[in-house]
C-alpha cells in the first residue's frame, strides 16, 4: 500500500512543469513566463548576485530569493490572464525596472 502511494505521488510530481527563473540586478530571466490554466508548475527561483524578491500580487506570491539557494514556488493558475511580477528588495537605481509578466492561457 505504501509503495503504491509513493509511486502515485512521484508520478504526480513528474507531471509538474518546472520553470527556472533567475534574478540579477535589474532583471528576471525569463521576463515573460507562459502558463496554462489548471496546469501545476514549479518556479525555481535563483539569484545570480544578491538578495531579491519575487512578488505576484494577483497570484498571492511573495518570496525572497537568497543567493546560493533555490526557492521553489508551486502554483496552479486557475484562470487565464496576465499577472505582473516584480522585485520587492531594493537593488539599486534600476530596481524599478525589475519586473515581468506571467501570462496564463486557457
Amino acid at each position: 500500500m505504501l509503495a503504491s502511494l509513493l509511486a502515485l505521488l512521484l508520478a504526480a510530481d513528474a507531471q509538474e512543469k518546472v520553470i527556472q527563473v533567475t534574478a540579477e540586478r535589474f532583471k528576471f530571466t525569463p521576463g515573460v513566463i507562459q502558463l496554462k490554466a489548471g496546469v501545476p508548475v514549479v518556479l525555481e527561483l535563483t539569484s545570480l548576485d544578491r538578495k531579491h524578491g519575487f512578488q505576484v500580487p494577483d497570484l498571492k506570491i511573495d518570496e525572497t530569493i537568497e543567493p546560493g539557494r533555490v526557492t521553489h514556488v508551486r502554483i496552479v493558475p486557475d484562470k487565464a490572464g496576465t499577472y505582473d511580477f516584480h522585485c520587492t528588495v531594493f537593488c539599486g537605481s534600476g530596481h524599478e525596472e525589475m519586473a515581468g509578466q506571467i501570462i496564463v492561457s486557457p
